[in-house]
């Protein structure tokens, strides 16, 4: 099959909103899963602390040793802090009265990582719900200049190592926003912590947190659920689950569909979804391993940057549901809650 030239245009709203609507119908028990993730709280910092003692190890290592390690353990847990982050964008920590306290807790979790992103991801992340791959609208689309470029196997190869400098700068490139006072708080947090490490631990240590978080967003096995999440295994299905081993490390990221389906539900019961309504989820296609999606994604020809589902950012697609309504996505009852299947 020939390279793709161009994306897969659709005239239509995303699917979520409706499937959301559907499985409530059938399964309306599946709001109880909504509400806060307290556990949240002592896995981050857990993660957190591990980070900051391991990098205090690796102010010992040559540099050769600090990258296996980077690659073999930092790299995992930096990821998953960007993924924990994600979980903490939605306010499952502390619940939508307090989005203060999130986006604080966010900032803890950011630390190791050493870049700033936790409060400007959140930022872009509800576009990336409300307005699923509309462009200019969800960041998350690769842009057409990417897509040109590195569309051979070799240049996707190129594109998932540079795919951390894509992921930073693209948002602020197609759609600039100007800094609220929590990214200028997590900006500044972010360089004290980074300065700190430098003077108390050394360059080493700032290295090997840098250098984890730099290898596990690019050619790196975790890096896979970029590409499982929405690029199109399957003609005309935009979104995709993983069920495999690495959700146990990624905070449940794999469960993609079920995520989009209903976003107020913490990664820790989304499992509990599929389970719910089994009927909604297993015919879907899906993931199994994250090292055959980044094999058929480099040597399949019909795979690449060009295979994802957008949508035009005009008035036909941004409809007044889009615009001004958060897609009906119900809530719970009291976000503040712990759920009862916690």
């Amino acid at each position: 099959m020939e390279h793709r030239k161009d994306f897969e245009w659709t005239e239509t709203n995303h699917p979520h909103t409706y499937r959301t609507r559907q499985i409530l119908s059938k399964h309306p028990e599946i709001k109880s899963l909504m509400g806060l993730c307290p556990v949240i709280r002592y896995s981050v910092s857990l993660l957190v602390l591990t980070q900051i003692f391991a990098a205090y190890i690796a102010s010992y290592l040559s540099y050769f040793w600090i990258v296996i390690l980077a690659y073999c353990f930092g790299g995992i847990i930096n990821h998953s802090l960007t993924l924990a982050i994600h979980d903490i964008s939605h306010n499952v920590v502390f619940g939508n009265l307090y989005p203060w306290a999130n986006r604080l807790f966010g900032i803890w979790a950011n630390l190791p990582v050493s870049v700033p992103m936790s409060v400007s991801f959140k930022k872009y992340h509800a576009e990336h719900h409300r307005f699923q791959g509309t462009d200019y609208y969800d960041s998350d689309l690769p842009l057409a200049a990417e897509a040109k470029l590195f569309n051979s196997p070799v240049g996707k190869v190129v594109w998932m190592f540079l795919q951390p400098f894509f992921y930073v700068v693209r948002p602020f490139w197609v759609r600039p926003k100007a800094p609220n006072k929590f990214e200028v708080l997590n900006f500044i947090v972010q360089i004290l912590f980074d300065l700190a490490i430098l003077y108390f631990f050394g360059f080493r240590s700032l290295f090997y947190l840098f250098i984890g978080t730099m290898i596990s967003m690019g050619l790196h096995p975790m890096t896979a659920h970029f590409i499982a999440e929405h690029y199109m295994f399957a003609k005309g299905h935009e979104t995709y689950s993983y069920y495999g081993y690495w959700n146990h490390l990624t905070f449940n990221v794999g469960y993609h569909i079920e995520h989009h389906d209903f976003p107020y539900i913490p990664g820790s019961r989304l499992p509990l979804v599929k389970e719910m309504a089994p009927e909604f989820y297993d015919p879907l296609p899906h993931h199994y391993s994250w090292w055959e999606v980044v094999y058929d994604w480099i040597c399949e020809d019909f795979m690449g940057p060009y295979t994802r589902v957008k949508r035009r950012a005009d008035k036909k697609i941004l409809s007044s549901e889009m615009k001004g309504k958060l897609l009906h996505i119900p809530k719970p009852d009291n976000l503040n809650s712990v759920a009862k299947a916690e």
